[in-house]
């Protein structure tokens, strides 16, 4: 709890991460409890979301020994170009992290989340991906907004 209402304020402790240094326990004890957690193949994955505001969300992975074996922010611009027609919402939010906002369009039969990229001073942007009712997405797009407007 105490480590989400730190990162809701944009307070960002990765960088006291250590990947072959820190633990599991460690992680947890600095950042609080992941927002989300996947078990693959040999590693365990969890989520740190800065979203709403923030334009970071980080994927740490452990190792079978329960030590960080990397870090990685995952609101790039090299995956938002991954994103494609087809993809699940799971695999959306497993390569993007957990999304600023998700609005569903029940005449346009269509479900969007968005994620607060990096701009210039004076720019909010944000990148879309668009989904079927269904859990598919449709495609893709990137909203604008004006500081001065």
């Amino acid at each position: 709890m105490f480590g989400a209402l730190l990162r809701k304020f944009g307070w960002d402790r990765t960088g006291s991460l250590e990947p072959g240094v820190t633990t599991m326990d460690a992680t947890r004890q600095l950042m609080g409890a992941p927002d989300m957690e996947w078990h693959e193949k040999r590693e365990v994955i969890w989520e740190y979301a800065f979203t709403p505001e923030g334009t970071r969300n980080y994927m740490l992975a452990f190792d079978a020994n329960r030590m960080l074996s990397r870090v990685e922010q995952v609101l790039t611009p090299e995956n938002f170009a991954q994103v494609q027609p087809g993809m699940s919402r799971d695999t959306i939010r497993r390569l993007l992290g957990r999304p600023a906002t998700r609005v569903v369009f029940e005449r346009r039969g269509e479900e969007v989340w968005d994620w607060k990229m990096p701009a210039s001073s004076d720019v909010v942007a944000h990148f879309n991906v668009h989904f079927d009712l269904a859990g598919s997405v449709t495609g893709t797009s990137r909203t604008e907004r004006s500081l001065g407007a």
